[in-house]
């Protein structure tokens, strides 16, 4: 099963978290699952960025963006070569390591549950 490390973040996850995940889960239902309170404002269906992070280490093992995902991560507030959407990154077989920007372009917390 892979592992999924969450690199610390001031709000979201001060001590950084390490947890397993199964194989077919997106990225931010693991990270939900597991108290790490990613926004997530469109509920997960690939309309808007608040669920950006940049894959720091296991992007290759992840499955190619599609158009619509790649459209809304050029909105992403710090873009860059390792970002995906979190609500569209299926975890495979390999473990991650998961940076969660310090800044999204949501102006307005969402505060899901």
């Amino acid at each position: 099963m892979p592992t999924i490390v969450v690199k610390p973040h001031p709000e979201m996850c001060p001590e950084g978290k390490q947890f397993a995940v199964e194989p077919g889960v997106s990225i931010c239902d693991a990270l939900l699952r597991n108290d790490v309170d990613i926004e997530h404002a469109c509920e997960k269906s690939c309309a808007c960025t608040t669920c950006h992070v940049h894959i720091r280490e296991g992007y290759s093992s992840l499955d190619e963006a599609d158009e619509l995902e790649e459209d809304y991560l050029d909105k992403a507030w710090g873009l860059d070569t390792e970002s995906r959407l979190s609500c569209q990154a299926i975890v495979a077989d390999a473990d991650l390591v998961v940076e969660i920007p310090n800044y999204t372009i949501n102006l307005v917390s969402e505060n899901h549950e």
